[in-house]
């Protein structure tokens, strides 16, 4: 049933949710027809940016980015869990596995840091807004950028790293894609290292992040709340609730499945919301930034009057 190589296992098993035929083909065409809508949304969003002067400012280049990290991160675990739904599991390479482990980390260390750098220039905008645009030029917006992927890339490698050294027993995950619990359980050799570099990692990648993003929305509160008129602190807080918004659902969502004990919850409770942040995240943040964005909403209205007639 498996390739092996004396006791080496080379090919892994996704038994995925273990629901009956007639659910999970209901659940394919819900994924299927969300994941395009998610690909099209976000694509949306990097094309308005790129084509309309109007959209090109810091905010919205690490809005695209942000659109970018959803779109990798779709498609990396949603076409796996459509072929998961469709044959009741999947059979995966170990390889495999661990590069979608790496792809995915890659996706949400990025986004994680994005949303940081968001919440900076939303600091900027609203405490020092004489300053925003010294500051705030186009080079500092692509350093920090190119900032948050690269650190994602090197900080994901080096977990990648101790998970492809050890030496798995075990033939079946009890979930929908490559994670790290999952692949540490299969692991027949100590994995101390793994979840001790994992856990110190998180500092930089999670604790900081969200640390500093707590930090710049109290000085954003404070800065509104002296603010005398109410259209005033109307108008400020509006600039700054779509991004609000995502990061609650972003560190929610990770802190339930990642950091809430586990005897809290069951694995079967950790993979429905693990669908929240893999499938259901990066189809919701595009609407989120466009619903609530009038300067998006202005220029969409623009686009699809221009584009009516090939649609």
């Amino acid at each position: 049933m498996f390739e092996t190589n004396q006791t080496k296992v080379v090919v892994i098993l996704l038994l995925g949710f273990q629901t009956p035929q007639i659910l999970n083909s209901v659940l394919f065409v819900l994924f299927l027809v969300l994941y395009i809508l998610t690909l099209v949304g976000n694509l949306l969003i990097i094309v308005l940016v790129a084509k309309f002067e109007g959209l090109q400012s810091p905010m919205y280049f690490f809005l695209t980015q942000l659109s970018v990290c959803d779109i990798l991160l779709s498609t990396i675990i949603v076409p796996n869990l459509l072929d998961v739904l469709n044959n009741a599991g999947r059979r995966i390479s170990v390889t495999g596995c661990i590069t979608q482990f790496y792809f995915y980390c890659v996706s949400q260390g990025t986004e994680c840091f994005l949303l940081t750098v968001m919440s900076y220039d939303r600091y900027l905008a609203i405490c020092r807004p004489l300053h925003y645009t010294l500051i705030m030029g186009l080079r500092l917006c692509f350093q920090l950028i190119l900032f948050s992927w690269v650190l994602s890339f090197i900080l994901t490698f080096i977990i990648v790293s101790l998970v492809s050294a050890l030496q798995f027993c075990g033939h079946e995950i009890d979930h929908y894609f490559c994670d790290l619990a999952p692949l540490l359980e299969l692991s027949c050799t100590k994995h101390t290292g793994a979840e001790l570099v994992g856990f110190v990692i998180s500092i930089p990648s999670v604790t900081v992040p969200f640390s500093f993003v707590i930090f710049t929305y109290v000085s954003i509160f404070i800065t509104i709340l002296r603010i005398t008129s109410s259209t005033g602190r109307q108008k400020a807080f509006s600039t700054c609730s779509s991004h609000i918004t995502v990061v609650c659902t972003y560190y929610g969502t990770a802190i339930t499945v990642y950091i809430a004990p586990s005897r809290w919850q069951s694995f079967n409770i950790k993979k429905v919301v693990s669908l929240l942040y893999t499938a259901l995240c990066p189809f919701v943040n595009p609407i989120i930034y466009s619903l609530r964005n009038q300067n998006i909403k202005q220029h969409l209205k623009r686009f699809l009057s221009n584009n009516q007639g090939r649609f």
